[in-house]
């Protein structure tokens, strides 16, 4: 079985890249054996069990009886992280507040390392569960939000995240085509939201908007989900976007004011 070193990167740097690759593994399998992460990694045990333990020592990692599963210390990390985004409690309230009057799922994304990451959200009482969940990451042309934002970038930004995607067609609704995005992106920036036809998930719809700071870059992206047979006609073309048009502009002004 090959071992994870590689002759082009330094071996502190392919170090750090097998650490983080235990990680994950170990977050995908939620209870795996020093064996079954060498198996999946196709890694050396003996460098598996190494880091395996390394993590263990610092407490981000705890062993039970069916494996090694991710310790607690990362949730300190993760809150931590989250805190850094700049109004994070009243987008909290104000995601919790969509959730209650259109009894969907709202939630709200920001741009990280191209990707849309889930920052908060909540569920009203219609609510489907069909999020991936906090933290986790989808493609920004593939979320309303994620469009919603993409809008909002200057130019020179916005053409290199085209350059620099591989574009993933996550449904047969998914916009893969750099050009055919840029003019659905131009018609966001012109009505000053996106729409979702599925091309997330299968059945599923979803509105968005872009929160911006006071320099017109956005924070992020506010967006409501919910099953295509309920989001159509009216509400979605227009009362949801009106909501959500005027929610983005409170948070603009109370994140400015905070």
């Amino acid at each position: 079985m090959p071992d994870s070193a590689s002759p082009d990167v330094p071996a502190n740097v392919q170090s750090a890249r097998t650490l983080f690759d235990v990680l994950e593994c170990v977050k995908k399998g939620r209870g795996l054996t020093v064996s079954e992460v060498s198996a999946e990694l196709e890694y050396a045990r003996s460098t598996v069990h190494r880091h395996l333990r390394t993590l263990e020592d610092l407490g981000y990692l705890v062993h039970r009886d069916d494996g090694y599963h991710l310790g607690l210390r990362f949730l300190d990390l993760g809150m931590n992280a989250r805190d850094t985004y700049a109004g994070y409690d009243l987008i909290r309230q104000k995601v919790a507040e969509i959730a209650e009057t259109t009894g969907e799922r709202c939630q709200f994304f920001v741009e990280e390392h191209n990707d849309a990451v889930y920052l908060t959200r909540s569920v009203g009482d219609n609510a489907v569960q069909t999020d991936p969940g906090i933290g986790s990451r989808i493609p920004l042309y593939a979320a309303s939000a994620g469009k919603a934002i993409l809008a909002e970038l200057p130019e020179s930004r916005l053409s290199d995240y085209i350059e620099q995607t591989e574009f993933e067609q996550l449904t047969n609704k998914t916009i893969t085509d750099p050009d055919l995005l840029r003019a659905e992106l131009a018609e966001i920036r012109e009505r000053g939201y996106s729409f979702n036809h599925q091309e997330t998930l299968c059945g599923t719809h979803a509105v968005g908007v872009a929160v911006t700071d006071s320099d017109g870059r956005p924070i992020g992206g506010l967006s409501v989900t919910g099953p295509s047979h309920r989001l159509k006609g009216e509400l979605f073309e227009s009362d949801l976007p009106d909501l959500l048009l005027g929610a983005a502009n409170e948070l603009e002004l109370n994140i400015a004011f905070s």
